[in-house]
């Protein structure tokens, strides 16, 4: 990759970030770093109650746990170096820093498109074909499907992104966002490449289309197939399992199709920022939130996730070796 500027070379991208005075970066730090711990936090103790509770071992909540691990995922290709930008003076992010951002956080999003396309899928089959739901739906497919979900989001934007980073970049090496996005490389590129813009905006809008569609007939055979159940109790149950999917999709979907469909066409900076910030960051601090309180198992789960916790820090708090240590935190006691 050569990069150029008044026949320079230059050493790395410049991420503009949040550009405010310097109380409001250590407002925006504080932030987003209790967002980041917080997003850690839900998405762990889904993670756990799913490994730790045996009547969540099935493969509707092994899928949300490999969700969880996504979103675990997905937030941190992201948060920690925003924060450290914030910090940062120099704005700096190195070339091979900026591109392995890039490749990650795509590769990762791709990743999530593929697990709603299949939690969907699952969803379907449990309530349209119940009776063949444990034949079908078995351990072997899966972990088939999850796999595949990793390896095939880790592959789609492989080809383009490796293409990009060979590019010849010129001019002025400033990236107005708080992350590496096609976008904004693209316009710093020292001759525009049709190909590479139009092969960037058809995997994309393929990417979001066709998980879309297949989550769209999925639920539409859902609803029919509910509307067919003769008592009010059983349709709501029925709906009741799949409305927290449904909230995570309109949320990811909604913002993620507006930035995405088209990578170099234009938006306003700053509502590209906030776009970004939330399919990226606040969506997968509010998806624990949803998949928690309209799931009665899995608030049971978490529940007793954290009474386990607090009966092994009573223990802690009482062994010998630790005796008289004062630790970090309240243990409520039980009576």
């Amino acid at each position: 990759m050569k990069i150029f500027d008044n026949s320079s070379t230059i050493t790395g991208f410049i991420l503009l970030g949040f550009p405010c005075p310097r109380e409001e970066q250590v407002l925006l730090f504080v932030l987003f770093s209790a967002v980041y711990l917080l997003t850690l936090m839900g998405n762990g103790s889904i993670i756990c109650a799913v490994r730790w509770d045996q009547r969540l071992h099935t493969p509707m909540y092994i899928l949300l746990a490999n969700f969880s691990f996504l979103e675990i995922c997905y937030v941190t290709s992201t948060v920690p170096n925003m924060l450290a930008n914030i910090l940062s003076d120099t704005k700096v992010i190195s070339f091979s820093g900026c591109f392995l951002q890039f490749y990650f956080f795509f590769s990762l999003g791709s990743t999530e498109c593929f697990f709603l396309a299949i939690m969907a899928f699952d969803r379907y089959l449990a309530i349209c074909r119940p009776l063949h739901y444990p034949t079908i739906m078995t351990g072997r497919l899966c972990t088939t499907l999850v796999v595949s979900c990793w390896g095939l989001g880790f592959l789609w934007f492989l080809i383009p992104i490796i293409i990009i980073s060979q590019m010849s970049f010129c001019g002025s090496r400033i990236i107005d966002h708080f992350l590496c996005d096609p976008g904004p490389l693209l316009t710093l590129t020292c001759t525009r490449m049709p190909v590479i813009e139009l092969t960037s905006s058809t995997l994309s809008s393929l990417l979001l289309f066709i998980p879309f569609l297949c989550i769209m007939v999925f639920y539409a055979l859902v609803i029919q197939a509910v509307l067919r159940v003769p008592t009010t109790t059983g349709q709501r149950k029925a709906f009741s399992t799949c409305g927290s999917h449904l909230a995570v999709v309109s949320l990811f979907y909604g913002s993620v199709m507006v930035m995405y469909v088209s990578p170099t066409s234009e938006h306003k900076a700053g509502m590209h920022k906030i776009i970004t910030l939330f399919y990226s960051v606040v969506t997968p601090l509010i998806n624990p939130v949803i998949y928690s309180l309209r799931n009665k198992d899995m608030k049971d789960a978490i529940k007793k996730l954290v009474g386990l916790w607090t009966v092994w820090l009573s223990c802690l708090e009482h062994h010998p070796v630790t005796k008289g240590l004062q630790l970090p935190f309240p243990v409520r006691r039980h009576t």
